[in-house]
């Protein structure tokens, strides 16, 4: 009897490892999709180049951040579907990056100086080896580019 319950101790004991494997996985994954609990302060961001698509109703609007140092550029490229026009606004500025936070403030629309910025935080994210820009207060998701034109090329 003693040797049947050391046994059954024993073998409980390798199953329950094996579930907090499979549960440590599944929270790591979950942890990834939040954005929390990384440390991507080493990740270099340097000539990096960010984008974000949102189709509307009647436009498509297209958003680029291109980060170059302490400089950065963000480009709106609107494509109205009726008349198939494009028109785009090119503001640049500079960034702050703490950790995984970066503060962007675009204060210059195409080399003139704008009353009010455009300001945007960013929570840098990495899922599936692919870098995110995660909007703090929208919630937007800015993929890297070089990233979304590898799975293009697929």
């Amino acid at each position: 009897m003693r040797k049947f319950l050391i046994g059954v101790l024993f073998f409980g004991t390798l199953g329950v490892k094996a579930q907090y494997g499979s549960l440590d996985a599944i929270l790591k994954k979950l942890e990834e999709r939040q954005g929390i609990n990384q440390y991507l302060e080493n990740v270099n961001i340097d000539n990096k180049k960010f984008v974000f698509i949102k189709d509307e109703a009647d436009h498509t609007e297209r958003d680029f951040i291109i980060l170059k140092g302490n400089n950065a550029t963000y480009v709106e490229i609107f494509d109205d579907k009726a008349t198939g026009e494009s028109s785009s606004n090119v503001f640049t500025g500079d960034i702050i990056r703490k950790k995984n936070i970066i503060s962007l403030r675009a204060d210059m629309l195409e080399n003139k100086k704008v009353p009010l910025p455009v300001t945007k935080t960013l929570l840098l994210t990495r899922q599936d080896n692919i870098l995110y820009l995660i909007d703090v207060n929208t919630k937007d998701r800015w993929i890297d580019e070089e990233s979304y034109s590898k799975k293009a090329k697929k």
